[in-house]
């Protein structure tokens, strides 16, 4: 995920000021902060819930640079089916489109029992996991879901009335309940939780969908 893919929201207080690319809101932040320098800016990822730490000196051409160098990483060495770096020049030949190479660290016997299965050791690994996130149900999903709803809260809705409530409610998966314990909450803090705890769905759109 890069600074143009990578999605955020920023808050001002209890307000929703910018959402989108991680470029995209840190220019809008920066532009918040020239007219309002004493304002109170928390800028949230999206898929974790966590505050992002900006720097926002300079022009704004100096801005994304930062940004677009932050988010670069070595390239890793490719391995073979049973974890040994390859030499750069032993490529295996040119993976399928989609296909992402990343390191997997396994015991001897696991490389080995991989690499006697159907198509070897990549597609062995691909059927497991699609296996298992079939067999899922969208359990895990939904603990991220709630994972990531409540760093958000915590941060801006830790000292509001019925936060307790409203946390107990989301871990509960109960959204009628969530709902009803954030009524009093300001509208856009209520409406980013809700929108970050069900994929943008409110309990009423939910209801019949159980």
């Amino acid at each position: 995920m890069t600074a143009l893919t990578r999605t955020c929201t920023a808050f001002d207080a209890f307000q929703r000021i910018a959402q989108g690319s991680l470029v995209d809101v840190a220019l809008a932040v920066k532009t918040v902060l020239l007219k309002k320098p004493d304002g109170s800016i928390l800028v949230f990822d999206d898929a974790t819930g966590s505050v992002i730490d900006l720097d926002l000196r300079g022009t704004t051409a100096e801005v994304v640079s930062r940004l677009a160098g932050s988010e670069k990483a070595p390239a890793a060495r490719p391995r073979d089916e049973g974890g040994e770096s390859r030499p750069p020049g032993r490529s295996r030949g040119r993976p399928r489109l989609g296909v992402v190479a990343r390191e997997v660290t396994l015991m001897p016997r696991h490389w080995q029992w991989l690499a006697e299965q159907r198509g070897g050791a990549s597609a062995a690994l691909r059927r497991l996991v699609d296996e298992a996130r079939r067999a899922d149900h969208g359990r895990t999903r939904a603990r991220t879901n709630q994972e990531r709803t409540y760093r958000f809260m915590s941060a801006l809705a830790g000292n509001l009335a019925g936060f307790e409530e409203a946390a107990r409610a989301l871990f509960a998966g109960e959204r009628e309940r969530f709902v009803e314990h954030t009524a009093t909450w300001p509208p856009d803090i209520r409406t980013h939780a809700l929108e970050l705890a069900w994929n943008g769905t409110t309990a009423s759109e939910n209801k019949g969908s159980d």
